[in-house]
């Protein structure tokens, strides 16, 4: 177990102890009242678990909600600015495993201050992670019933869409490279919960590089991708390719962006309206 701010035994009868994405556990001798977030993921997760009003610093793009852009921000995934970090004297620094330095943090760590490390690969993750980020900082009662939230939304998304007729999709992430995602990652659950089949989910890496002959080759039924309306061009370049079932039915289409990008508890909002997309996809088939 790990302990910060040892404090006599009295003082400890029930901290709040967690353990993390690296299988730490972790105890404070006190619910966190300043807390640096390093992953907008990570910053939307602590304002739903209730904490929002305690975070004193924030990650690049950390945009939602919209207090979380007008706090400071102390660098990217690609540079940590360690000295503001420690500057702000954080007892709790929220790192995401697949954003963040981990020797820069255990720099952090190495100070004393308390690091928790997020990487949620389920929507049952989310969930803890919000119930996680709730105990830490003194709001068990809100992340508990927030997390419960999420996961009967889920449930039902799940029950409405279990015999839906499957669909093989192909979820576009980027152009150049081409890019997509494997089964392992969240957005290709939200397909599956929808009743669709990544066609692209045996790859061995999280977020794979493909080429257009794979994806011709795979003849989805269905393309998807999220983001603005310049995404839209992605979607456009394959009108080229009659032959792909996805172009001939018409089933090209742009999901909402961040939604489904970020595995917090907005995810089920981008599900539910992937699901009605997929629906869509079904009656043009």
């Amino acid at each position: 177990m790990v302990l910060f701010a040892l404090m006599p035994a009295a003082a400890l009868a029930d901290p709040p102890c967690v353990k993390d994405a690296l299988s730490r556990e972790m105890c404070l001798q006190a619910p966190a009242k300043r807390i640096v977030s390093l992953s907008p993921g990570a910053t939307e997760l602590l304002f739903s678990a209730g904490a929002g009003d305690s975070v004193v610093a924030v990650s690049a793009w950390s945009d939602f909600p919209a207090e979380a852009a007008a706090l400071p921000q102390v660098g990217d995934s690609n540079r940590l600015d360690l000295e503001a970090i420690v500057s702000l004297a954080p007892d709790l620094v929220v790192a995401w495993v697949d954003g963040n330095s981990r020797s820069q943090l255990e720099r952090v760590a190495a100070l004393g201050i308390p690091v928790f490390w997020l990487a949620p690969r389920t929507f049952a993750d989310i969930a803890r992670a919000v119930e996680d980020l709730a105990q830490l900082t003194g709001h068990s009662t809100v992340g508990q019933a927030r997390a419960e939230s999420f996961r009967q939304e889920i449930a039902s998304l799940e029950a409405e869409y279990a015999s839906a007729q499957q669909l093989r999709v192909f979820y576009q992430i980027w152009d150049q490279p081409l890019m997509t995602v494997n089964r392992e990652e969240l957005i290709s659950k939200a397909i599956e919960l929808c009743g669709g089949v990544n066609v692209f989910g045996q790859l061995p890496r999280l977020v794979p590089r493909i080429s257009r002959e794979a994806v011709l080759a795979a003849n989805p039924g269905v393309i998807v991708t999220a983001g603005e309306a310049r995404n839209n061009q992605w979607l456009e370049g394959w009108q080229q390719f009659p032959g792909l079932t996805a172009v001939s039915a018409g089933n090209l289409f742009l999901e909402p962006p961040d939604l489904l990008a970020r595995p917090t508890l907005r995810i089920v909002k981008g599900a539910r309206h992937l699901c009605q997309t997929l629906e869509q996809a079904r009656a043009n088939l």
